[in-house]
């Protein structure tokens, strides 16, 4: 007997996708790399979670290339960077023309990129798929992004659609992406929202606990509730049930994790991928930083010492004087949900933008109605909202930024008097809100017709004699003025970045 695929990496997503693929009928064989310590881990899962089931145990690349029928498909589940090129250049080897090797990993889609150009010269079809759900969600059914050579996709589309989510009506969480690393560049903004996503929940329980004063059962309430309406979503139904979780003591857990955030780099990238394309992603570097922040423990709580003090308000004016009354704006409920939704509108907003002009600058000719659906189930980020942004791309598939759709702009002017409130709130009673602020910044940002960036040109100009537009020609012309007389007429040239 002869596997359908083989699979490398039986870690905790590894082992979990397995599991999957051989529930919807597909015979797998294993493979997991020998690392000290970590001997016998094929014969554990053979013995274990996988008896008595369709799998083959395999201890070497040879006999698990050889264990998979023809085309082999080999999906890698290892940690991104070297460890992939290094396993591609052992099963190059056993591999032949019209097989395929699948990148299930995190991977830069920069390297995806060269990986797909390389593999595709020596007649081997190489497949970037995000895949996003966790661990529950690999087990029963994750959200894929297969992006790559497109020739592989008639080859693998059976398996990543059997094992991925499925909607309502019963179409797969899982579609063609496109070319190159299309797909894992899709999924590292699907985990740059998710970071958006993760800090602005975050802020909002830092305003119930801190400003509103309610415990943890108080909160897990209004997460449930929250969870009910427009707000429904995987983050918000888990954010509840972490609230009430409790240790060992009876005593809420979360009340004891320390408040050092990590990461594995995907909400770097996208800011990285923003800058390259010239596309302001404020909301997700700013919760890019805000993780940064929370990890100088040590300085923050030297900071906490030198600046412990409260802020004064008096008549909406600050004090340079500490320790006094708070700002007499009472807090909502309601208002810390419309600004956290309106906050979560701009971030999808940036990150679909972040999609556009990467679709446009590498050609891959994203479908964003068609990526909003395959994120409705399965992935992290999955949430009943998506459906609205599938609708907008549908209605207008070059629409250019999603605050621009009908229903997008509805709920902005809704929520944009309590989303204010909140955001002066955090500034005026010392509450760090660095990702609802910034979603609001740019939020203005864009509506202002007439911004303060003359000066910064202006600027650039007199110092560096770098040109300008004037208001009153056509664009594309560029002006120089001698500002302190005396300067010449040579210019540095009109270049952008």
């Amino acid at each position: 007997m002869k596997a359908n695929i083989g699979l490398i990496g039986l870690a905790v997503m590894g082992e979990n996708l397995a599991l999957n693929m051989e529930s919807k009928g597909f015979t797998v064989a294993v493979y997991n790399r020998s690392v000290p310590g970590e001997e016998g881990v094929v014969d554990r899962f053979i013995n274990g979670r996988g008896k008595s089931k369709r799998f083959i145990g395999t201890h070497s690349i040879e006999q698990l290339v050889d264990s998979v029928k023809s085309p082999h498909i080999i999906m890698m589940m290892v940690k991104a960077g070297r460890p992939v090129d290094e396993l591609i250049s052992q099963l190059l080897p056993f591999l032949s023309s019209g097989d395929v090797i699948i990148d299930g990993g995190n991977s830069d889609f920069h390297d995806t990129e060269r990986r797909v150009k390389e593999l595709e010269k020596k007649g081997i079809y190489f497949v970037g798929t995000g895949i996003s759900g966790g661990e529950e969600g690999a087990l029963h059914g994750p959200s894929v992004m297969p992006g790559g050579s497109v020739e592989a996709w008639p080859l693998v589309k059976d398996i990543l659609q059997g094992i991925s989510a499925k909607l309502d009506d019963g179409s797969p969480c899982c579609e063609w992406i496109g070319a190159g690393g299309a797909g894992h560049f899709v999924k590292m903004v699907h985990n740059g929202i998710e970071y958006g996503d993760m800090q602005l929940i975050s802020e909002a329980y830092s305003l119930l606990k801190k400003r509103k004063g309610l415990d943890n059962d108080a909160m897990a309430v209004v997460f449930d509730e929250w969870n009910g309406g427009e707000l429904d979503s995987f983050l918000i139904e888990i954010t509840a049930n972490i609230l009430r979780f409790r240790d060992e003591d009876g005593k809420p857990l979360l009340d004891k994790i320390l408040d050092v955030a990590g990461q594995k780099g995907t909400g770097k990238w996208s800011a990285i991928a923003a800058m390259d394309e010239n596309d302001p992603l404020t909301l997700i570097t700013e919760a890019v930083y805000a993780r940064l922040l929370s990890a100088l423990y040590p300085e923050r709580i030297k900071a906490a010492s030198l600046y412990s003090g409260k802020l004064k308000v008096e008549s909406g004016k600050l004090s340079d004087n500490a320790q006094l009354s708070t700002f007499n704006f009472q807090l909502s409920i309601e208002d810390v949900r419309q600004a956290l939704y309106a906050a979560k509108l701009i971030s999808y907003a940036q990150g679909f933008s972040l999609l556009r002009h990467a679709s446009e600058h590498y050609g891959w000719d994203l479908d964003y109605g068609t990526i909003a659906r395959i994120w409705r189930k399965g992935c992290i980020i999955r949430s009943v909202f998506l459906q609205k942004i599938t609708e907008a791309y549908r209605k207008d598939p070059d629409l250019e930024n999603l605050l621009f759709d009908d229903f997008f702009h509805t709920k902005i002017q809704e929520a944009l008097p309590a989303w204010r409130r909140i955001v002066a709130e955090g500034a005026l009673s010392g509450v760090a809100l660095p990702a609802m602020s910034s979603a609001l910044n740019y939020f203005d940002g864009l509506r202002t017709l007439y911004s303060a960036a003359n000066m910064i040109q202006a600027q650039r100009d007199y110092f560096g004699a770098h040109t300008y537009e004037r208001t009153d020609r056509e664009r594309g012309h560029f002006f120089h003025t001698n500002w302190t007389g005396e300067g010449g007429n040579t210019v540095s040239g009109t270049y952008s970045v």
